[in-house]
């Protein structure tokens, strides 16, 4: 066996291996569980790294299955070893952090096997050659996150987001599906490759119905207008697993989706352009929701929206390059936002930031490395959120109608403004409440501080990362191979870079302000609490949710509970599907 093949099946195994060992330890034995769990989050970040060394875009594992299911295959390139590196660094980063955060809670087996599960398949969702595989991962990743984010199930919020989450992104997962069957019928493969080499033979209708699926796929899994106000409701999980669904798994899953097929879905009429407008009105709605909002990982939940709405617009432009290393940087500040939440929270029990305030007098150390993850997410010099945002920016101003780039930029002006809300009402002022805080302690410290380096340096890696996507992905990605020292003079002496600085300052000193308004503010009230609702895009999800409660209600008398007329019915509708497929081509 080749050593890249053993990798990359390593890399996948690891934290599904990890996940039964934890589960088989035991809930009697918890401290086993907590180290067993970090030595195999470790152990799977170390060999993610590995990776690097052997990616040039080859097929490592082809398993021909026969039939309508076609090849089982996974495809080491650029795009998917480094979303790979994310989600098991990341998320194993998580894990250990759920060392402290998790001490005392019942049910860690469950809560363990869950985020190695769902860490092991968004690493096959972004490594599959095959869109059937993509499918199976992408629907793995939504029953990890229904679980997870109702993993305190006698939580009626909890349970209520979990099922939410399951039910939007479901439908996305019927966009793929679609758009898959689709490819088969006429390709006669489910492989990506083939897709991208032979998207131009196929008649232009047939690629549209692909593109638009794919891009209804995307939308819904990675939060986008209409489908954005499933994540917010997701923050009933435990803090760790918001950082895992924000920044090393689920959501980036949709963005690397409209990334991965961009060559073969660029010339489809109005495809662009509505992705674009997909991504903006995304970035600009959360950016206005998460000005209003007091729940601290709510205000963070829309900045993931927004920064997701950010990545998606670039894609639509055509800059590649700079919406991956914007997830990629979105990924580290993004953790260390998150899991800097979860020491506050753990450390106060509250997630109401008006019941917070003065906190950074005795949470020193987060107060750090939360602020370092906020300058970044405003996209302030000497963090990576600085020159992968600015790259977008440039992109937008280049290749954009400049209204939607103008958009784009207010919804800068709004970043950063929730931005320095938050931490002042968290850190800084009188406290409003008779919480006593501690400091972060071991487990959460070292998770933080990597987290905090790597927002302080990651942006050093915009040259390698270049050269290493460009080199392991078709000339279809047209990636352009840059040297960070040119990068970072392009930034600096790009006008809208200093219009960008320029809006963030005014953006963060509304906030300084805000006694002057205070009678403006006050009349908008009504305003704020309909924005609060979800600008009526809550109203519209509730239809969904009601009417798929309501199908499978309507379907229930068909479930017996008799075994055997089950498999009936599932080997029966898959010999219908198969028939279906075959009849199509």
């Amino acid at each position: 066996m080749d050593t890249d093949t053993l990798l990359v099946l390593l890399t996948i195994s690891i934290p599904w291996l990890g996940g039964i060992c934890v589960w088989l330890v035991g809930d009697r034995h918890p401290n086993i569980q907590h180290r067993l769990a970090t030595v195999f989050a470790l152990l799977g970040g170390i060999v993610s790294l590995s990776l690097l060394q052997y990616t040039q875009g080859q097929t490592v594992i082809n398993i021909p299955l026969g039939g309508a299911f076609g090849d089982f295959t996974l495809v080491l390139d650029g795009l998917g070893a480094y979303l790979t590196i994310i989600a098991a660094v990341i998320g194993g980063l998580a894990v250990i952090f759920s060392n402290d955060y998790m001490k005392g809670e019942n049910q860690l087996g469950r809560y363990y096997s869950l985020t190695f599960l769902f860490i092991g398949a968004m690493i096959g969702l972004v490594l599959s050659g095959s869109l059937l595989f993509v499918f199976l991962f992408w629907e793995i990743t939504a029953f990890c996150s229904y679980a997870l984010i109702s993993f305190h199930n006698d939580d009626p919020k909890a349970v209520a987001g979990g099922i939410k989450a399951l039910i939007i992104t479901s439908i996305g997962g019927v966009g793929l599906l679609i758009g898959a069957i689709v490819v088969y019928a006429y390709l006669n493969s489910y492989q990506i490759n083939d897709l991208l080499v032979g998207a131009e033979s196929l008649p232009p209708s047939v690629l549209g119905l692909i593109a638009f699926g794919f891009l209804i796929a995307a939308a819904a899994k990675s939060a986008q207008v209409p489908f954005q106000t499933w994540l917010p409701d997701a923050m009933e999980a435990p803090t760790p697993i918001s950082a895992l669904i924000h920044a090393a798994t689920m959501v980036n899953a949709g963005v690397y989706l409209l990334a991965r097929f961009y060559p073969a879905f660029e010339a489809v009429p109005g495809w662009r352009m509505t992705v674009m407008l997909v991504g903006m009105l995304s970035a600009l709605l959360a950016g206005i929701m998460a000005v209003v909002v007091y729940d601290l990982k709510r205000t963070l939940a829309y900045s993931t929206i927004a920064q997701l709405g950010v990545m998606v617009y670039a894609i639509g432009a055509g800059a590649i390059l700079a919406s991956q290393f914007h997830l990629l940087s979105h990924s580290v500040f993004k953790a260390l936002l998150f899991l800097g939440a979860g020491a506050v929270i753990h450390a106060v029990g509250t997630r109401d930031m008006r019941e917070m305030g003065g906190l950074g007098k005795q949470m020193p150390f987060v107060r750090v490395v939360f602020i370092i993850g906020a300058i970044s997410l405003i996209g302030l010099p000497l963090t990576n959120g600085f020159v992968s945002k600015e790259l977008i920016l440039e992109a937008g101003l280049e290749h954009t109608p400049f209204l939607l780039f103008a958009l784009v930029m207010f919804g800068a002006g709004l970043t950063a403004l929730y931005s320095t809300r938050m931490v002042w009402m968290v850190f800084y002022g009188e406290p409003r409440g008779e919480k006593h805080a501690h400091d972060a302690p071991g487990a959460m410290r070292f998770s933080l501080a990597l987290l905090a380096f790597g927002t302080m340096t990651t942006w050093l890696l915009i040259g390698p990362f270049s050269q290493f996507l460009a080199n392991s992905l078709p000339p279809s990605y047209e990636i352009e191979v840059v040297k960070t020292w040119e990068v970072i003079l392009k930034v600096i002496s790009t006008p809208a870079t200093w219009v960008a600085l320029l809006v963030a300052f005014l953006g963060a000193s509304l906030w300084f302000l805000r006694d002057r308004f205070a009678g403006f503010v006050a009349s908008l009230q009504p305003l704020a609490d309909f924005i609060r609702g979800g600008l009526g895009f809550e109203w519209i999800n509730q239809q969904i949710i009601r009417i798929t409660k309501g199908t499978a209600a309507a379907f229930r008398p068909t479930q017996t509970g008799l075994l055997s007329w089950n498999v009936f019915g599932i080997v029966g509708g898959l010999v219908i599907l198969l028939v279906l497929i075959v009849w199509g081509v």
